[in-house]
């Protein structure tokens, strides 16, 4: 029997010697050690080249292109009321009552607290009784002056005795003006002890109850009112970050008319608010510019006090280049992208970022037109490495229907020898 490769050799038996049986095993088990011998794998064949260096990752880029934009700037900001009036006693005296819901909103005028009236209408009953008394010496002295004129014109009196009817008439005449004088104080004095709101808004807490004893010496405050529609946002701005900006505008005049404001959640306030003030002075212990925005607040959402930040417009950038803003990493030493180099090597850039629009950074410099930004895949890829750019979208990247399609083959085509073995 000639050799058969791959097996072992056999020893030399005479067929003739042998049984039946035994014959049929020996040629069983020389024709199975031939068909292991020529089936058995070469190492390294059913990967086909798994050995040599994997594929570059995925990662999702944007082209990058240049745009004419408009230079938002974000700032942080403080509500402020539109007006403030502190509430104070203007007389002393015992508070009776409270006539105001707290936190509730106030019309001009509204009556607030009333404080003990009765000693001040006594003022009153007194100055007017004083009044009248005047007036009734005014009477009896134009009376007697009217009445020594013709005596005096006649001679029948003396000079002397005319005018001095006539000092007593001027000096009643001017005791009427200081009792009319008292009157009205008094009379102010008793509209004091009501005390009014002064001005139309959302009124605070009272920082006096019923029977508190209140001092006009003291101007006792008794609440808080503040307007509150429309509210100015104050913010700051950096001088050096005024300048910047300036430079970078371009020719067209900046647009302060749609302030936008941002509240704590990372929400926008339905409501755009205008620039009314912006400081001509920097403050020069901090550097830094007030603007102040108004904006109309029907809804009371925004409260004096509260945090919020402002993005307003102030210039258009010609040349702009917009990237989503998570492709951009920001940090002490600047800002940075991962761009897609020659030979498709991830490569970083440091690029300037001139402002904000929507969900997007305004790079001014450090990218060319056409340059491919990568913006997701960050953690599958190595800086110097080469990667492999598929277009990137709001919603994530698209699989690649070459590699959706060539997994279900895959799988089978793994799947197929380990059934072949099972059999």
């Amino acid at each position: 029997m000639p050799a058969i490769p791959g097996a072992a050799a056999p020893r030399l038996v005479d067929p003739a010697r042998l049984p039946r049986h035994a014959l049929g095993a020996a040629l069983l088990a020389l024709l199975l050690s031939a068909c292991g011998g020529g089936g058995e794998a070469k190492p390294g064949a059913a990967q086909g080249g798994g050995g040599g260096a994997p594929p570059p990752p995925e990662v999702a880029v944007v082209t990058v292109q240049p745009h004419s934009a408009p230079l938002v700037t974000e700032l942080p900001g403080r509500i402020e009321a539109s007006r403030v009036a502190q509430v104070r006693a203007r007389v002393t005296g015992i508070v009776q009552k409270r006539l105001f819901r707290e936190g509730s909103d106030v019309k001009a005028g509204q009556l607030l607290f009333q404080i003990d009236p009765a000693p001040y209408q006594a003022v009153v009953d007194s100055a007017k009784a004083s009044l009248a008394k005047a007036q009734a010496n005014l009477t009896q002295a134009r009376e007697l002056a009217t009445r020594y004129k013709p005596l005096a014109d006649a001679r029948a009196i003396s000079s002397q005795e005319y005018i001095n009817a006539q000092a007593a008439q001027a000096q009643a005449e001017a005791d009427v003006a200081a009792a009319q004088a008292a009157l009205r104080t008094a009379q102010l004095n008793l509209g004091y002890a009501s005390v009014t709101a002064p001005i139309s808004g959302r009124i605070g807490r009272a920082l006096v109850t019923e029977g508190a004893l209140v001092s006009a010496a003291e101007a006792t405050q008794l609440a808080l009112i503040q307007q509150i529609d429309p509210v100015y946002v104050n913010a700051t701005q950096a001088v050096t970050e005024v300048a910047r900006l300036r430079k970078a505008a371009a020719a067209a005049p900046a647009e302060m008319s749609g302030v936008r404001i941002v509240l704590d959640d990372g929400s926008e306030l339905e409501q755009r608010g205008r620039l009314v003030f912006s400081d001509l002075s920097v403050d020069p212990s901090t550097g830094q510019v007030t603007l102040r925005s108004e904006v109309a607040n029907p809804g009371g959402v925004l409260l004096p006090g509260m945090y919020v930040r402002i993005r307003l417009v102030q210039g258009q950038i010609a040349d702009a280049i917009r990237v989503p803003q998570q492709a951009v990493t920001r940090g002490p030493q600047g800002d940075s992208v991962v761009v897609v180099g020659e030979g498709g090597v991830a490569t970083p850039r440091k690029v300037t970022i001139a402002g904000a629009h929507e969900s997007d950074w305004l790079v001014q410099d450090g990218l060319r037109p056409g340059e491919q930004v990568i913006v997701e895949g960050f953690q599958k890829m190595r800086v110097g490495a080469p990667v492999r750019p598929v277009p990137w979208s709001a919603a994530g990247p698209a699989k690649p229907a070459a590699a959706a399609a060539s997994a279900p083959p895959a799988a089978a085509a793994s799947a197929a020898p380990a059934a072949s073995a099972g059999r």
